[in-house]
């Protein structure tokens, strides 16, 4: 039977999670995160896995924990109900007081070497996902005439993912809430009649 724990699994991922979503994937060393968690290399690789799995379990930890706004959008009446609240809800969250500036989703590997493509990919393949549930819930507006037939689905929800992912890198650059609040009404206007 191994020894106890002696660290909080919990409190040492949300340490984690700050550092990957400050420096990004490629910009947190192994010592950075042990030295933050409090803990011995072989306790990370024991309860965590490898730097790649435990930056996996941060990023599911951030999207369930920061990006829930983005679910209760969808169920909003009507299309562009759920769009303002897509927008300003992440305007917040990438503003968020007490966190790191930016999205951890863009943050966390824009920028990565050939070592690091799978974790790249990954992030790339959520954004995609995140996308195709927004393109998704556009359809369904179009069907029940919510959204002009005229309109593609695909295009609106690739035109709203650019102004998030673009609004998370001004949060990253020192953007503040209110000017993103600003970009977010911007983008509404543009909302097909």
């Amino acid at each position: 039977m191994g020894r106890p724990l002696e660290f909080d699994p919990r409190e040492a991922l949300d340490k984690a999670l700050e550092l990957f979503w400050r420096h990004g994937y490629e910009g947190t060393s192994l010592a950075d995160l042990t030295k933050a968690m409090g803990i011995v290399r072989p306790s990370l690789y024991a309860t965590f896995g490898d730097k790649a799995d435990l930056f996996r379990k941060a990023v599911d930890l951030y999207w369930s924990r920061y990006m829930g706004f983005a679910r209760a959008a969808r169920e909003k009446p009507t299309a562009r109900a759920a769009v303002e609240a897509l927008l300003f809800g992440f305007a917040d969250a990438v503003t968020g007081s007490g966190t790191p500036a930016g999205c951890l989703g863009v943050n966390g590997a824009l920028a990565c070497s050939p070592a690091s493509e799978a974790i790249q990919k990954e992030l790339a393949a959520r954004r995609t996902r995140d996308e195709a549930v927004l393109r998704k819930r556009l359809e369904r507006a179009r069907s029940e005439g919510d959204l002009p037939e005229d309109v593609s689905p695909a295009d609106l929800a690739r035109f709203i993912t650019t102004v998030l992912r673009g609004m998370a890198v001004q949060a990253k650059s020192g953007a503040s809430r209110q000017d993103l609040r600003r970009v977010a009404a911007m983008a509404l206007r543009a909302w097909p009649a």
